[in-house]
């Protein structure tokens, strides 16, 4: 059967899969075992399907079809498939089956997949319990993949479907995971407008030095279209690398390079010795984060951080000032979240964003809503910088910086707010109008922000104060001589309707 799968019906099906492990760990924890077995599934229906394909072609050259399978895309060893793990999904050491099938699927494609599985053990009685729930549970999970809405062969869902189950199933666990998720996950809506601002054109290098699992890096590909684009990405947890990289494979972006380092104390995307440059440079970096290396920022390998080295306890401008840093000179752009604080707080902080608008880079400041993350209620901010206003660069004639205050503008949800398509629309508008809007935007001159000391506080140049409306007092005592006269009046006959009572 070649029926086209839908998407609804694909993401229902791997969402129900997750039923094996729910009240067994959080969400933080069994995502990996559902998305590693979701991307088994898919590498095993493309195989099988490109199998039979060869068998019609070439019957019982048995020789003629190993050597056709053997350059695809992702090679399976024999017996690590998930077609041979269903089969033997009543073996009594099934996770440690699992376990080997993925270490000979590791090897087979060292190039591609080298270390991606090596954080996930399907064998862990800490995570899965003691062998008998553990066979229990892991037979559930083959089951539940094996059902005809799973089914990833080529001829019955697109590698797009795929790659926006991955996406779906990563935001439902991310609003299981709360507080935890903010390591792997960024709102969708908040990574297009990211990708939408930074603008990447064809032929782009874009890199995300906080990729968690490269879902903004995904944004930022569809906003440039087509193939023509490479993509770049440093994870610091081993989990969410691998997350990563497998994301990038489902959606058919094999050549872009994650590597698994610290950002701001080890970087690996570097080229001749030097940090590699990018036209554009996007992420949500760990909010204010704590101990990220500032004992050894002076003595930088790069230098990157000669504008000045930010408090350990806060390393906001850390990673700020390393985008900065890795956008190509006199043309490259960088557009990140942050937590407001950036905006306003002074010493060293306050002294690296001066030196940031005195060269002439900032480009906007864009505030959102509260309540858009699961990790934090707090809301947050957008800055664009960009190095074409740079002396020599094609905008550097352009010596304002547009505020917009958006913060007001969300759909409100139960646990999470969200950002709808007319707020996006709105804010991309705006900032591409670069216009004051009545209690939305302002462009602000240089000097405006030199006279508020640097300080980048959104109110301070965008004014949302609404007048009350005025008060009509005589109005309003006619109504309140009125309502005395039908309290009265109702008193009155309340009065008679007891004495009635009474007398009866």
């Amino acid at each position: 059967m070649n029926t086209q799968l839908q998407q609804k019906d694909i993401n229902a099906a791997a969402w129900k899969a997750c039923d094996s492990f729910r009240g067994v760990m959080d969400a933080t924890g069994y995502k990996d075992y559902i998305l590693v077995m979701l991307f088994l599934k898919y590498i095993s229906d493309v195989w099988k399907a490109h199998y039979d394909e060869y068998k019609k072609q070439h019957g019982k050259d048995d020789v003629r079809i190993k050597r056709k399978l053997r350059n695809e895309r992702f090679v399976l060893p024999p017996d690590s498939s998930f077609y041979y793990l269903y089969e033997n999904r009543g073996a009594t050491n099934i996770g440690e089956c699992i376990n080997t099938a993925l270490d000979a699927i590791e090897t087979a494609n060292k190039k591609k997949l080298d270390g991606v599985f090596r954080n996930i053990d399907f064998n862990s009685e800490a995570n899965l319990g003691e062998t008998k729930d553990r066979n229990r549970r892991l037979k559930m999970l083959l089951e539940d993949f094996n059902k005809p809405e799973l089914d990833m062969s080529p001829q019955r869902v697109s590698e797009d479907v795929i790659g926006n189950t991955y996406i779906y199933l990563i935001e439902r666990f991310a609003s299981d995971a709360g507080k935890k998720a903010g390591e792997f996950y960024t709102p969708h809506r908040v990574s297009e407008l990211v990708a939408k601002l930074c603008a990447p054109k064809p032929g782009a290098r874009i890199c995300d030095p906080a990729c968690g699992s490269a879902g903004l890096l995904i944004e930022a590909a569809r906003v440039v279209g087509g193939k023509n684009y490479s993509l770049y990405g440093m994870e610091v947890n081993g989990s969410t690398w691998a997350l990563a990289r497998m994301n990038m494979f489902l959606h058919g972006t094999d050549a872009a390079r994650i590597d698994r380092c610290n950002t701001l104390t080890a970087p690996m995307l570097v080229e001749k010795d030097q940090l590699m440059k990018f036209d554009n440079v996007v992420a949500n970096p760990p909010f204010s984060l704590k101990q990220w290396g500032a004992g050894d920022a002076e003595t930088d390998t790069y230098n990157r951080f000669w504008r000045g080295i930010p408090p350990q306890s806060k390393g906001d401008y850390a990673f700020i000032s390393h985008m900065v840093e890795v956008a190509l000179k006199k043309q490259g752009r960088i557009t990140l979240v942050a937590p407001h604080g950036v905006l306003f707080r002074g010493a060293a902080e306050g002294r690296i964003r001066q030196q940031l608008i005195e060269e002439n880079l900032l480009d906007a400041v864009i505030g959102l809503p509260g309540n858009l993350f699961p990790t934090t209620t707090i809301p947050v901010a957008i800055l664009i910088f960009d190095r074409s206003r740079e002396s020599g660069g094609a905008n550097e004639q352009r010596k304002d910086v547009l505020f917009v205050d958006a913060s007001m503008e969300y759909e409100s949800g139960k646990n999470q707010n969200r950002l709808g398509e007319q707020h996006l629309d709105k804010i991309l508008k705006t900032y591409k109008a670069r216009k004051d809007l009545d209690k939305y935007a302002h462009l602000a001159t240089l000097e405006e922000i030199k006279e508020n000391d640097f300080n980048l506080n959104i109110p301070r140049y965008v004014d949302t104060f609404e007048e009350e409306e005025e008060i009509d007092i005589d109005a309003v005592e006619q109504e309140i001589g009125q309502l005395e006269k039908e309290l009265s009046k109702v008193r009155a006959e309340m009065g008679k309707l007891l004495k009635g009572i009474k007398k009866a």
